[in-house]
């Protein structure tokens, strides 16, 4: 509930800041105005791609929607981190470091299991993600371009396209994500 209440907060301050109503709210992040209304009240369980299309309405970073800015130094317990699931918990982003201005990205531990996918959004105009994998095979499809990774191996692509990660092999995909804007 802790992150639900979180995601509330921030989405709704964010949308406030802008001095956007609910109805335009909609229209810049194509997500429904009662959608928004449920996720602002607490009552909705955002997937990643409705987060992903309300940070990118709103021109903001993915991880200001759910973390709490401020003091200097983080340090983020493994266990404190509510990691978002997707496709029938086959792909699990936990983030690790929320977006600074001052820096310019965000970090993420990502685990796909066997048979998991993630079709992504095109981020906001000129991100870049970077990605080594630890271990398993990977698929990363972006730009009309496929990479086949693998453990050790590390890939920069464009990120303001459409782009997906699939697991290519039998055992469990992990890596790390860095999203730079």
């Amino acid at each position: 509930m802790e992150f639900q209440q979180a995601v509330a907060g921030n989405i709704k301050a964010i949308r406030e800041g802008k001095k956007l109503t609910l109805d335009a709210a909609a229209k810049l992040t194509g997500v429904s105005r009662s959608m928004l209304a449920q996720i602002e009240r607490g009552d909705g369980n955002p997937t990643i791609s409705i987060l992903w299309k309300i940070a990118n309405g709103y021109k903001t970073s993915f991880t200001s929607l759910f973390e709490a800015q401020g003091d200097p130094h983080l340090l983020i317990r493994g266990q404190s981190v509510t990691p978002l699931v997707e496709d029938e918990g086959r792909y699990i982003n936990r983030p690790a470091f929320p977006f600074r201005e001052d820096t310019r990205f965000e970090t993420y531990v990502i685990e796909i299991r066997p048979g998991g996918a993630l079709e992504a959004q095109a981020h906001m105009g000129g991100a870049e993600e970077f990605l080594t994998v630890f271990d398993g095979q990977v698929e990363v499809t972006a730009g009309g371009e496929v990479f086949s990774l693998g453990p050790g191996d590390s890939l920069r692509f464009r990120a303001d396209v459409p782009h997906c990660y699939r697991s290519a092999g039998k055992e469990t995909v992990r890596l790390h994500m860095i999203i730079h804007y």
